[in-house]
Formats: C-alpha cells, sequence, structure tokens
C-alpha cells in the first residue's frame, strides 16, 4: 500500500475495507477516539479481521501517524449512524482514529503533540478532498445513540482556529425554560428540525424521544461541551442556531448528489 499523505510515519494495511459505494468520493472527515489501553492495542484490534473494524490513519498520542486503508477504498469505522439522511457514513468519509481511552478510561486530556499531528493530518487531508468545514465531525454526531467519541474533552475549538471544522462560540449557560425528555409540542418538534437541518437523524415527532436525547447531547459533547446532558437548554439551543445561520446556503447540495447514489 503507497500512503496517502507525505505525514504518514508507517503503514500498517487492515483487512477490513471494501470498495466505496458512491460518487466522488470522501465527502464528510470523522474523528473518533481508540477506547482502548493502547495505540498498539488498537492497531492490532483494526489490523484483525475478525474485529471488522478499520480506519484510515491512526494518531498516536506521541503524535506518530499510521495509515490503515487508501483513502480511495472505505473503511469500516463509522458502523451504523447517519448524516442528513445518508445512512452509508463510511462510503461517504474517511475516519481518523485518536489514541485515546475515551470515557470508559477517564477521558483524558489529548497531549498537545497528538493534537498538533491531527491538525496537520486534518489540513493534509482537506487540501486533497472537497470536505467542507461542516462536515468534519465527530463519531458521536454520526451515531449519536452509540458513541461518545472523540468526547466533550476534544478540542474543536483548537481545530476551527487552524482552519479545520464548523465552530462558534458556545452561548453561555444559563436559567430559562428548557426541553427535556417527555416533553412534548410545538416546541419539541421545532428543535427536533433545528437538529436535523443541521445533520443530526432525528424525527420531527413532538416529543423529546430517545433519540432526540441522544442527538441533543450528541451535539452539546461536540458544540457545547460545558454541560452534556441530553437537555435543550437555552445555551443549546442558540448555539445550534448561531451554527445553522453560520451555515453557507450551498451546503446541502454536495449531500444531496450523495445520497441519489449511496446505498445503506
Amino acid at each position: 500500500m503507497i500512503r496517502d499523505s507525505s505525514l504518514v510515519d508507517e503503514i500498517r494495511p487492515s483487512p477490513n475495507f471494501n470498495a466505496r459505494r458512491c460518487l466522488g468520493g470522501a465527502s464528510l472527515l470523522i474523528l473518533h477516539y481508540t477506547g482502548m489501553g493502547s495505540g498498539e492495542g488498537a492497531v492490532r484490534w483494526l489490523q484483525d479481521p475478525t474485529s471488522e473494524v478499520s480506519c484510515h490513519y491512526v494518531v498516536h498520542e506521541d503524535g506518530r501517524i499510521v495509515q490503515m486503508v487508501r483513502e480511495a477504498d472505505r473503511a469500516w469505522h463509522a458502523g451504523q449512524g447517519s448524516w442528513q439522511g445518508v445512512s452509508d457514513v463510511n462510503s461517504l468519509s474517511l475516519g481518523i482514529e485518536i489514541v485515546n481511552p475515551g470515557h470508559a478510561g477517564g477521558c483524558p486530556d489529548y497531549p498537545d503533540r497528538q493534537i498538533e499531528a491531527v491538525m496537520r493530518l486534518c489540513a493534509d487531508i482537506l487540501s486533497r478532498h472537497p470536505i467542507l468545514p461542516e462536515r468534519v465531525l465527530a463519531h458521536s454526531d454520526v451515531a449519536p445513540a452509540r458513541k461518545q467519541d472523540p468526547g466533550e474533552r476534544f478540542p474543536w475549538e483548537r481545530l476551527h482556529h487552524a482552519g479545520i471544522g464548523h465552530y462558534v462560540r458556545p452561548a453561555a449557560i444559563c436559567g430559562g425554560a428548557s426541553l427535556c425528555e417527555r416533553d412534548a409540542g410545538d416546541e419539541v418538534a421545532a428543535w427536533q428540525r433545528r437538529l436535523a437541518a443541521y445533520g443530526y437523524e432525528v424525527a420531527p415527532t413532538g416529543r423529546f424521544d430517545a433519540p432526540t436525547v441522544h442527538a441533543t447531547a450528541a451535539f452539546q459533547r461536540h458544540f457545547r461541551p460545558a454541560r452534556v446532558d441530553g437537555i435543550a437548554d437555552a445555551s443549546t439551543v442558540r448555539t445550534l442556531d448561531a451554527l445553522i445561520a453560520a451555515l453557507p446556503s450551498s451546503t446541502a447540495s454536495p449531500m444531496a448528489s450523495a445520497r441519489a447514489v449511496t446505498t445503506a
């Protein structure tokens, strides 16, 4: 396998990949944490055919970058999920696994050297693929009911300042009305439509159901990490509204094209 990026320190091929099922290559970049005790253990697991998981890149805590699947191929990193109505996220995306034990390991901070390597790798990928800032996502964004990675400790603001990803300063947490599980009505439906407009898989049922709780928590984990509770308080609503307002008008068109040729 020939490395796709000059930043790659080592190639450790994984057998867990297949051909993409969409035209035009990757239009999403998804960041994960490994959730394991060691980087080497994670790489070996991603190489194990029985695991049925892989990724394009792994970034170790010391900044070393390992490539495991060609960017042209469909790595099995995102699993079951959805973004903007497209369910085959793997076909549309490139996946970076960042070595960190995650929530099971106490959510330690990501080392500066590692984050610097992640930013260099992301910038390199974005220079070669037409991935918009708002399509640089967390694993938890595309699979909110199953995943929490890369977690609320991941420094999304720092990446944004380096020109990577979509971000606005979170609205301050304050008192006031909020929507939470088991609430129902037009305000809940309006919140669900906001989440879906940004990309989350939420139906406008008018009931603050489990998928809405999970999507709200995933949104907070990425964009309002000071409090992740799945409650749509004023800070959460204002932050999402600001993000939607900051989206370019052309955002929907590339994903709409991908939807027409993508299967589950």
